[in-house]
C-alpha cells in the first residue's frame, strides 16, 4: 500500500488512507504499536478529532489496515473488465492472487504485526473486518452461483462455505509468511490448488484434487 507523505504542518484534513498509511510506518519504525491515539496523533502532526473521525481508537485502525487491504483487492479487481463476466471459481481465484500481491508488497507490515502478536485471539479480532469483507464477497459469488443453478440439490450453502473459504484464506495466510521460495511461488501453487479444491468439493465431485492437495501439502510440512 503506497504511504502518502504528509506535510510536516499540522494536518486538520485526513483521509483513512493517509492515517493508515502513516499507522504502517510507524508500526515498522518503532518496531512497535503506537501506545496512544494522542501520541500518534502529536507524532504524526495530525488533528486528534480528525482521527477520530474515521477510527474510534488504536485498535480500530489496527483492524482499518486489513479493511483497507480488501477493499484495494476489490477496487483492482473490479477495474479488469473481465472479472465481472468471470465464473465464480476465476472472481475467486483473482481475488486470492490479487490479495496476496498486495500483502507481499506489505510483507513486513504483515509479518511483523502477526508474529509480535503471541495472543492468537487478537490477531484473530485484528482481522475482523477482512473476515466481515471476505465472507460477503464469497456469499455473493454462491448467491449468483445459486440463482442459475437448475436443481436445488446442486445450490451451495452460502454461509457454510464462506465459512470454510474464510477458514482456507486464513491458512494460506499462514502458509505464506512461513514461505520462503522465490516470488513466493509455492503460495501461489497453494491457492490454485486450494480453490479449485473448495469448488470441486462443494460440487460434489470425485476427491482427486483432494488428494493432490493433501500430497502437495505433506510434502511442503516435511521439506
Amino acid at each position: 500500500m503506497a504511504t502518502k507523505k504528509v506535510s510536516p504542518k499540522k494536518v486538520s484534513v485526513l483521509d483513512a488512507d493517509q492515517i493508515i498509511s502513516a499507522y504502517m510506518e510507524d508500526v515498522l519504525n518503532h518496531e512497535k504499536k503506537p501506545a496512544t491515539v494522542y501520541g500518534f496523533c502529536k507524532a504524526h502532526d495530525f488533528e486528534e478529532t480528525s482521527f477520530y473521525q474515521f477510527f474510534g481508537n488504536i485498535e480500530a485502525l489496527e483492524k482499518g489496515v486489513w479493511e483497507a487491504f480488501s477493499s484495494q483487492t476489490m477496487r483492482l479487481l473490479q477495474k479488469n473488465e473481465d472479472f465481472t463476466n468471470s465464473s465464480s471459481r476465476e472472481k475467486m481465484l483473482g481475488f486470492f492472487f490479487s490479495f496476496f500481491e498486495l500483502l507481499t508488497l506489505n510483507r513486513s507490515y504483515v509479518l511483523f504485526t502477526l508474529k509480535s502478536d503471541k495472543n492468537m485471539l487478537h490477531g484473530l479480532m485484528a482481522l475482523k473486518g477482512l473476515r466481515n469483507h471476505f465472507k460477503s464477497f464469497t456469499k455473493d459469488l454462491i448467491d449468483l452461483d445459486n440463482s442459475s443453478a437448475q436443481s436445488k440439490l446442486t445450490q451451495f450453502q452460502p454461509a457454510i462455505f464462506s465459512e470454510a473459504a474464510w477458514v482456507q484464506l486464513l491458512f494460506t495466510i499462514k502458509f505464506w509468511m512461513e514461505d520462503s521460495s522465490p516470488g513466493f511461488e509455492k503460495t501461489d501453487i497453494l491457492i490454485e490448488k486450494s480453490i479449485n479444491t473448495v469448488f470441486e468439493v462443494f460440487n460434489n465431485t470425485p476427491l482427486e484434487q483432494v488428494f493432490d492437495l493433501g500430497k502437495f501439502l505433506f510434502k511442503e510440512r516435511m521439506a
